[in-house]
């Protein structure tokens, strides 16, 4: 530890270092003590040596003056004072009496000197060690013999050895230290910043208006956000499941979710939930509707670690769309009857030999804007209907080569206006188990579409195939295309392309919509491939054994 170091550890905390020096010395006056006692019992007459008795006395009294005095208040190089003239003392002791290996006391000093003076006290302690043994040894006047030359040569390398530990295990321990300072210090502030995100967090989530739950491996919920627990306080449970709402119905409001299957429950499994919408409250009393998802967590082993379910109260959204279906089917159904009679009216009119042929114009013009109108007013009456219900499918054999060619006749007349021709392939007898009418009205759909935004003077191309127990229509035009923008928006309910919506082409923007419904009703599924300026590919799948027959 450098010298600055040790300044600010003294200064910082003196009785610890006033506490470290008496107890460093009271270990010495200890084993002083110890070595007293054992020479009274062996050889008392010992004790009676003036350089002995000298030295005991020595170790003693620097026991002593640091017990009394508070070293914190001076600088520590006055503490060097005591480990030398413990040094000291031990000499006088071993010069006396060397049988009685008093040269081991030296170690204490020695480690004291190393561990708090790092190089300079570890050499010190060893040099001063060595000059007074053999200077002590040379004086005395008993003469030297060749049993005492190892003795005197091994004693300062004992010493030495154990400096040179004692200073390398200090710098190893005091670098250790340094270095747990910093990762401490690096932990706290990693610690710091973890709270501070947790903090921000936790003010995030209760900011938002939608329902947060975590939840652990032991499907403890461990956290709830604001909008949670006040959708709880509306419909939570009262038997301690402080995560959980009373019951949960399905979209009908009055069938009840099982146990097993509730949102909460499959969370729990750690199953994936992808926008779930279920009814909570009592029916006849207030309801909400939530759209839910949840996701497991999983840990860098790739175990189930808990996971987090979100809930979004979606009532007026939903209440939104049952209002503008119910606009849509009693505007719809209004229209619907006053049309079927100006048609009924137009065809009578139609039927009068006597009109001249600039009236009998006008009224054609009428009734085939009639026709057009009545359409459209059936196609969001459908809509409206099938958003409510799913559709009933009469299912039976049917050929679908028979289907595909009776509308390909229908559609003749509205393409050849546009002298649009038709590029159609053999097509195969191919049966399938379907709704026939249902599977005419997808067809009629998108021939309609295929004739409304080709190009005057375009094609349209149809192929029919069977691959792997799947039926597949194919019916391509040479038209407008989409970008791959409109293609994500294609199968919207009420979407139309910015290309068309100002256009002469009118439309609901249902037909896709429900094109592909009735599809996959079928088990089957209905797709657009597209390139802006280069045309559309629809492709028809539909299984031979239908799924909805099953």
């Amino acid at each position: 530890m450098s010298e600055t170091g040790t300044n600010r550890a003294v200064r910082s905390n003196p009785s610890r270092l006033d506490r470290s020096v008496f107890l460093s010395q009271l270990l010495l006056a200890g084993a002083t003590l110890f070595l007293v006692a054992v020479t009274g019992l062996i050889a008392i007459q010992r004790l009676s040596a003036p350089m002995f008795f000298l030295g005991v006395l020595l170790i003693f009294i620097v026991t002593a003056v640091s017990a009394l005095v508070t070293w914190s208040d001076h600088s520590k190089y006055w503490i060097i004072l005591l480990p030398v003239v413990d040094i000291i003392a031990i000499v006088l002791i071993w010069q006396a009496q060397a049988a009685i290996g008093a040269s081991f006391l030296l170690v204490l000093p020695v480690i004291w000197l190393s561990t708090h003076f790092g190089a300079r006290g570890a050499a010190g302690s060893v040099i001063l060690a060595a000059v007074m043994i053999w200077g002590g040894t040379l004086f005395r006047s008993v003469p030297i013999s060749l049993a005492d030359v190892p003795q005197l040569a091994m004693i300062p390398a004992m010493l030495g050895f154990v400096a040179v530990t004692t200073h390398l295990t200090t710098k190893r321990a005091a670098a250790q230290r340094v270095l747990l300072t910093q990762q401490a210090g690096l932990f706290e502030s990693a610690l710091r910043r973890s709270r501070r995100q947790e903090q921000t967090l936790d003010e995030l989530f209760n900011a938002v208006d939608f329902g947060v739950v975590g939840f652990d491996r032991t499907s403890t919920a461990n956290f709830l956000n604001r909008a949670q627990r006040e959708l709880l306080a509306l419909y939570g449970t009262s038997d301690n499941r402080p995560a959980v709402v009373s019951t949960v119905f399905h979209e009908d409001r009055v069938t009840a979710y099982a146990e097993s299957d509730r949102p909460y429950s499959r969370a729990l499994r750690g199953e994936t939930i992808d926008r779930l919408t279920v009814w909570v409250g009592e029916p006849g009393q207030q309801q909400a509707a939530l759209l839910v998802s949840a996701r497991p967590i999983i840990d860098d082993n790739g175990d189930y670690d808990g996971g987090v379910m979100v809930s979004r109260d979606v009532t007026a959204e939903v209440r939104a769309i049952q209002a503008r279906d119910d606009l849509v089917a009693s505007v719809s159904h209004e229209l619907r009857t006053p049309l079927t009679s100006i048609l009924g009216y137009l065809e009578l009119a139609l039927d009068d030999e006597r009109l001249d042929p600039s009236t009998r114009g006008m009224l054609e013009v009428a009734s085939k804007n009639s026709d057009r109108l009545l359409e459209m007013v059936s196609g969001l009456l459908t809509d409206a209907s099938d958003s409510k219900h799913e559709p009933l499918l009469n299912v039976a054999p049917c050929d679908l080569a028979g289907i595909v060619t009776d509308a390909l006749e229908s559609a003749g007349p509205s393409a050849a206006k546009r002298s649009i021709g038709f590029d159609v392939d053999a097509l195969p007898a191919v049966t399938v188990e379907a709704d026939a009418f249902r599977l005419r009205q997808v067809v009629d759909n998108v021939l309609s579409n295929a004739i409304k935004y080709n190009v005057d003077a375009g094609r349209i191309g149809v192929t029919l195939a069977v691959d792997d127990g799947l039926a597949l229509l194919r019916i391509s035009d040479t038209g407008r295309g989409m970008t791959a923008e409109e293609q994500t928006k294609l199968f919207d309910r009420f979407y139309r392309a910015d290309s068309v919506r100002n256009s002469s082409v009118h439309g609901t923007g249902l037909g896709l919509s429900i094109s592909r419904d009735i599809m996959r009703k079928h088990g089957g599924d209905l797709r657009l491939e597209s390139t802006k300026g280069k045309g559309s590919v629809v492709v028809f799948t539909l299984p031979l054994t239908s799924v909805a027959s099953r």
